[in-house]
């Protein structure tokens, strides 16, 4: 019997956005503010779904194969810190209703599959900075990255020798 893997439903940042995000926090935040995310560890979490074993992973990937819903555009272009979690996030004044939808669905499927879902209400964001000891500036408005979302992706979290690394492990087109 394989062991359980611990995976998450997220939406992947293009690789130039992920690049600019880094260089971004890099000129806005200081080294001590908190650990930077690997730029390829940028996402944005639809769905957590925790320690999966492979049955629970093939019966969540299968109804993720059924989802038909159409792209959207996301834009990146609110900021904020959670001092209790110790995160610096960036996220999205207006989120798209797909993005919405998709995490409900997303998020629905796997509460009814036994994967515990937060009953904190969905606030879709990026971790910037992790382990932040105190409170740090947060750059003011007009920073934006926007980008068109075609598809969401499976993950699984494995941390090796201090690192902790996300592996995309399918992929689903949204309809156009």
């Amino acid at each position: 019997m394989s062991e359980p893997k611990r995976l998450f439903f997220a939406i992947e940042p293009p690789a130039k956005i992920q690049r600019q995000i880094v260089r971004w926090r890099a000129a806005n935040f200081p080294a001590e503010a908190g650990r930077p995310v690997a730029a390829a560890n940028l996402h944005l979490t639809l769905a957590f779904l925790g320690e999966v074993s492979a049955e629970k992973q093939q019966a969540l990937s299968a109804m993720a194969g059924r989802i038909r819903q159409p792209g959207f555009t996301l834009n990146l272009d609110d900021a904020g810190q959670w001092l209790r979690s110790r995160v610096v996030w960036l996220g999205t004044r207006q989120p798209p209703r797909g993005l919405l939808q998709l995490a409900n669905l997303l998020r629905a499927q796997a509460a009814r599959s036994g994967c515990y879902q937060s009953p904190q209400p969905f606030h879709p964001h990026l971790t910037l900075l992790r382990n932040t000891s105190h409170a740090v500036a947060i750059p003011a408005p007009g920073f934006s990255w926007s980008f068109p979302v075609t598809e969401f992706v499976l993950y699984e979290s494995v941390f090796h020798q201090g690192r902790t690394r996300y592996t995309p492990l399918t992929r689903w087109p949204l309809s156009d």
